[in-house]
């Protein structure tokens, strides 16, 4: 059996067998992602709200700053829409007046998904990676608000397998982790030379 805790090699090894073969070494090493990214896996001696308090203290000044629409703070994966579930229940005590919305297939339409999003404020996102991709794809989910990113990965379902060990979640994660490391490199180098300009 694969060890259970992610640590960030993991994810690095992932973008790296995702890319390996379709990028140049120096593309692969902008994708590197400094441990500074990451924050500690819960090693499930936590419940998932006292996880989120401790990865996060300051929720309740996020959660308050957050005001745009179409857009979360928190998005969680999870492998299935039972999980998903079972983790926005268990986080009912964490997330005080935040609004949590369910990013899975079972039961909503993809359109009424993007309506709800585009009519209220939403702090957290718990979904399923196919349809959390759609939803970024018709832009009915925008990740310019994203502060955590959050993988759940060290769940096993009845197969035993975890998040990770799916193919097509590992193509959703190495994409879209690629994307936002591209994004918040672009962001700095965009920073700086406002900051060089003054």
């Amino acid at each position: 059996m694969k060890k259970l805790k992610c640590v960030p090699a993991d994810v690095q090894k992932m973008l790296n067998e995702h890319f390996g073969a379709k990028r140049s070494v120096i593309e692969l090493e902008e994708l590197k992602l400094p441990d500074s990214c990451f924050l500690p896996a819960n090693d499930l001696t936590h419940s998932f709200t006292s996880y989120l308090k401790e990865i996060c203290p300051k929720w309740a000044k996020l959660r308050k700053n957050h005001t745009e629409k179409s857009s979360v703070v928190m998005l969680v994966i999870c492998g299935s829409a039972l999980r998903c579930l079972e983790l926005i229940r268990s986080m009912a005590t964490f997330k005080g007046d935040g609004k949590v919305m369910k990013l899975f297939a079972k039961h909503l339409k993809i359109q009424e998904q993007i309506q709800m999003l585009e009519k209220d404020v939403v702090h957290v996102g718990v979904g399923t990676p196919g349809r959390i991709k759609a939803l970024i794809q018709q832009e009915g989910l925008k990740l310019t608000c994203l502060k955590y990113f959050i993988l759940d990965w060290n769940h096993r379902d009845q197969k035993l397998r975890r998040l990770i060990d799916i193919p097509e979640v590992q193509t959703f994660v190495s994409v879209h982790v690629a994307c936002w490391v591209l994004m918040v490199t672009f962001y700095s180098l965009y920073s700086r030379l406002l900051r060089e300009r003054k």
